[in-house]
């Protein structure tokens, strides 16, 4: 039985991938084909240098002998628009200027472990600051002065054990020793099994040799920043419970003269993310009080460099708080928020006035369209923002604006020798009222380049995760796959998304998965009443939180065609004991005990209203997937199993929660889901039939 189903899904994603393998002596196709993924570039992290002169940026590319999404450093010239590479020999990122624009710090690999390296401009050596093994760095910042970096990174600490191990005979091949946990949260995705240790800062001069630690200790701090050349502030938690309180976090101050720390933060919520002002003597940082919902808004606050004086900026503002930057004067900040489907940059007054500078920013998020991007601004009386641009029709780009929001230039074009010669797919924005309360819920469209309105193509519903998150109208290569393989497919932001304001993401509090369904089918009802698509050809699918929609959608619809259900949760029981967030689900998610109340987690539960479903529903995991790991997936394909639900379980071999992370797994994931498809589209049975004379 299990090699017939592996067969089917072999035989399905072939099915799909078909128009993709051209014979040797025709034309290349013109649909974004799968290999076409492999093409892809795109930027990330762009600094602009404290002149304003020169951005260097993450140039992103896909490398198919090795399968993975490499870095690149490039710069760009403002001025002549010169556009060159920096370092190239190995795969880098996270470039930082130094303050006086003369040498730029990085992180990278040298097939030996990872590499925090110096590289000065005037003659292009660089060189390693210091030998790292396993355990890298991160979050690396320069001191005001130029002569030292701060950074993050992990300490081993003692393995509990409760016996000592016998020592095997010489030549001996006995079991692995034991190993025993005493932490509450000892997986995580992305990272397996925990090693026994935390995060603790660093100081290191730029001169290079032996890290100084200079914070120790059971809590992880991190995100350090300078106060001045001898002080840090960093976040963290260093309650004794701060196993049981997920999200709480402080501003803490480091002196490096003696080690000495102190808390310039003291509420129940998250504080984070401290930026200091030019003169040394203002602390922005984002942060709110905790009233233990799923969600909450990150609000900007200033404090004193003491930590006295603590006030709030722009209280009305209604959308959140993402990164933040000081202007060069002082006397206001730049802020990222996501802001009704795209990320703008505005600008904050200390008197609490808010501007949009600049608008569209994003298109980081290569696989499917979220809300994702970055910006860095310049110092001098005229500064200038460097930022990842987003598109409809391309990845990001690397763009410029001046911080009074005029002289918008894009200065890239990383795709300009694939795409223009491709029949990409046209994106529509529509807004649709829900059926549910009327609320707008915006969406977009991907149209196949040979769409008409005549009521005949398929469609795919292709629903965000998070739930607490932002889809965008900014390309995708998911979607364009679709697309190209003539899906109309269509993705929104019903309740719970961000960048709509804290009441339209708190709707689905102690309400998900909930109206949210009746959101996405007003979506698809104004597809079908546009004559987009067939209402016999619908398909749904989504990943994370959009896995949970779909398994939930086909309990109380039998509308479509086929569902694929990735990387979901089932059971929020399981989930909210033995996920890698469990404690945030039982404390803020669901917010009770599963042992007291289990009602409270089974009625949002997919599996509870299992016999519900009659739809054939692919489930797909990756095997090392520890946010919704393959036992949620599990669950439901052994009971669609029982009830005689055609279904298949899909594996993929060492992915994390992010599928998308290889190239490769993006393509298995999109072409297997489109193979199922076709196998349950009534359009391609007909045509099955008539190809084999049957009436």
């Amino acid at each position: 039985m299990k090699q017939r189903l592996l067969a089917m899904a072999a035989v399905a994603a072939l099915l799909s991938a078909a128009p993709a393998l051209a014979k040797e002596d025709e034309a290349p196709s013109k649909r974004f084909t799968a290999e076409r993924v492999f093409d892809m570039e795109y930027a990330t992290d762009p600094q602009v240098s404290p002149d304003g002169k020169t951005v260097v940026y993450v140039r992103h590319s896909m490398d198919k002998m090795t399968d993975r999404d490499t870095g690149h450093l490039w710069s760009i010239d403002l001025a002549s628009g010169a556009h060159r590479p920096l370092v190239t020999d190995v795969s880098a990122g996270r470039p930082r200027w130094s303050p006086d624009g003369s040498r730029i710090l990085y992180m990278s690999s040298n097939g030996n472990g990872p590499e925090m390296r110096l590289l000065y401009l005037d003659s292009g050596r660089s060189f390693s600051l210091a030998q790292f093994t396993e355990e890298g760095p991160s979050a690396a910042t320069w001191s005001p002065d130029g002569k030292q970096v701060a950074f993050s990174m992990f300490v081993k600490g003692e393995t509990p054990s409760f016996a000592k191990p016998l020592a095997p005979p010489e030549g001996a091949k006995w079991n692995e020793g034991v190993k025993v946990i005493n932490d509450l949260t000892f997986r995580f995705d992305g990272a397996g099994y925990l090693k026994d240790g935390t995060e603790q800062i660093f100081v290191l001069t730029v001169d290079g040799g032996t890290p100084r630690q200079v914070t120790f200790g059971e809590a992880d701090l991190g995100g350090p920043q300078w106060l001045d050349n001898d002080t840090l502030l960093v976040s963290g938690n260093l309650a004794e419970d701060r196993d049981l309180d997920p999200v709480e976090s402080e501003v803490y101050k480091i002196e490096l003269a003696d080690n000495s720390i102190s808390a310039l933060t003291s509420r129940d919520g998250p504080d984070l993310g401290p930026v200091v002002s030019p003169d040394g003597k203002t602390i922005a940082f984002r942060g709110y009080d905790d009233h233990l919902k799923a969600y909450e808004q990150a609000n900007l606050y200033l404090m004193d460099a003491d930590g006295g004086n603590v006030r709030e900026l722009a209280a009305d503002f209604p959308l959140e708080f993402g990164s933040i930057a000081w202007a060069p004067d002082g006397k206001s900040l730049f802020a990222l928020c996501e802001d009704h489907g795209v990320l703008s940059v505005y600008n904050v007054s200390l008197n609490g006035k808010v501007g949009q500078v600049v608008t569209n920013v994003g298109g980081a998020s290569i696989g499917r369209p979220y809300g994702e991007g970055s910006f860095s601004i310049s110092e001098g009386r005229k500064p200038v923002i460097a930022y990842t641009a987003g598109f409809s029709d391309r990845p990001a780009e690397v763009a410029t604006i001046g911080a009074n929001g005029k002289d918008n230039k894009v200065l890239t074009e990383l795709n300009a020798d694939v795409l223009p010669f491709l029949d990409m797919a046209k994106v529509e924005e529509i807004h649709v009222a829900s059926s549910a309360d009327g609320r707008e819920i915006e969406a977009w469209v991907a149209l196949p380049p040979d769409f008409k309105a005549d009521g005949s193509f398929p469609m795919i519903l292709e629903i965000h995760g998070g739930p607490y998150a932002m889809y965008s109208p900014f390309f995708g290569s998911e979607i364009q796959r679709y697309a190209a393989e003539g899906y109309v497919t269509v993705w929104s932001n019903p309740r719970g998304s961000t960048g709509y304001g804290e009441e339209f993401a708190q709707l689905i509090d102690l309400a998900y998965p909930g109206n949210d369904y009746d959101d996405l089918m007003s979506v698809v009802d104004e597809l079908v009443a546009r004559d987009y698509v067939s209402e016999d050809r619908l398909f749904i699918t989504g990943g994370s939180g959009g896995g949970i929609l779909t398994a939930w959608t086909v309990t109380k619809t039998d509308r479509f065609a086929a569902a694929a259900s990735i990387k979901p949760v089932i059971n929020w029981m399981t989930m909210a004991l033995a996920g890698d967030i469990a404690q945030f689900v039982r404390r803020h998610w669901i917010r009770a005990d599963p042992w007291a109340d289990p009602e409270a987690f089974l009625k949002f539960s997919p599996i509870r209203y299992v016999d519900k479903v009659t739809t054939p529903t692919m489930i797909m995991v990756g095997e090392e997937d520890w946010r919704t790991p393959a036992w949620e997936a599990e669950q439901f394909y052994t009971a669609l199993k029982m009830n005689g639900v055609d279904t298949v379980y899909v594996r993929v071999p060492g992915s994390p929660h992010y599928i998308a992370s290889r190239p490769s797994r993006l393509i298995a994931k999109t072409d297997n889901i489109m193979g199922w498809f076709a196998k349950y589209d009534p359009a391609k049975k007909e045509d099955a039939a008539e190809d084999s004379g049957e009436d």
